[in-house]
C-alpha cells in the first residue's frame, strides 16, 4: 500500500490565504529544557490554514458546524482530474469529458499546485461546475487552492456545494499525483461548533 501525502506543511512561514500576516500559525513554546524537564508547546492557527475542509457554517448561517458531520465524509474513492491547462476558472467544459461517479470524491489538479507562494489570481471552481459536480451526486471536492472561489460576491460554490451535503476540501498540494484514481482519507479534527479544520490528506494509490 502507498501513502502519498497531499498536505501542505504547516510553518510559520508557510503560504497563507491573501498573504495576511495574522493567517500565519504562531509557536509559542511554553516549557523548554532550560526551565523545565521537558519540552511542550502551543499553536495560534487559523482553522482554514493550509490544507482543511470547510463546514457549512462557513458560509451559511446557522449551518453545520465540524462536530456535526459523519466521520464517513471524509474519506471515499477519489478521482484526480488534471486540469493543468486551464485558465481562470474550471467551468462545466473542462470536467463533463470524464467519467464521473455517483459517490466519488473530486480531486482538481490546477496550476495552483505548482505556486508556492500566494497567488491572488488562482484557479477556482465556479459555480457552473460545482453545479455539475452535485448533480454527478459527488461526496465531496477538492482543489489545490486555499480556497475553492475567488471574488463570487454571493459564494456560489461554496454554497451550492453545500446545499448537497458535499464536502469542501481546500489547500491540497498535487503536483507530484498523476491524475486517476485513488483512495482518500482526509479526517479533520473534532472540534466542537467551528466551521473549518485543518486536515492531513492522504491518497492510497489503487
Amino acid at each position: 500500500m502507498k501513502l502519498i501525502d497531499i498536505s501542505m506543511t504547516i510553518s510559520k512561514d508557510m503560504m497563507v490565504y491573501k498573504d495576511r500576516a495574522e493567517k500565519k500559525p504562531k509557536f509559542m513554546p511554553m516549557k523548554t529544557y532550560e526551565n523545565s524537564d521537558f519540552y511542550e508547546s502551543r499553536m495560534d492557527i487559523d482553522l482554514h490554514t493550509g490544507t482543511h475542509v470547510d463546514a457549512p457554517l462557513h458560509m451559511i448561517e446557522n449551518g453545520k458546524t465540524m462536530e456535526q458531520l459523519p466521520l464517513e465524509d471524509w474519506h471515499g474513492e477519489a478521482q484526480v482530474l488534471d486540469l493543468s491547462h486551464v485558465k481562470e476558472a474550471i467551468h462545466v467544459e473542462d470536467i463533463n469529458s470524464y467519467q464521473i461517479k455517483q459517490g466519488e470524491i473530486i480531486l482538481l489538479k490546477t496550476q495552483n499546485s505548482f505556486e508556492d507562494t500566494f497567488n491572488a489570481d488562482f484557479i477556482y471552481l465556479a459555480a457552473d461546475a460545482a453545479a455539475y459536480l452535485v448533480e454527478r451526486g459527488i461526496k465531496g471536492v477538492g482543489i489545490d487552492a486555499l480556497g475553492i472561489e475567488r471574488a463570487q460576491a454571493a459564494h456560489d460554490t461554496h454554497k451550492i456545494l453545500f446545499d448537497h451535503d458535499c464536502f469542501i476540501l481546500e489547500g491540497l498540494r498535487l503536483a507530484h499525483v498523476n491524475e486517476g484514481h485513488y483512495y482518500l482519507m482526509a479526517l479533520p479534527l473534532n472540534i466542537v461548533g467551528v466551521e473549518a479544520s485543518p486536515v492531513r490528506a492522504v491518497l492510497i494509490e489503487k
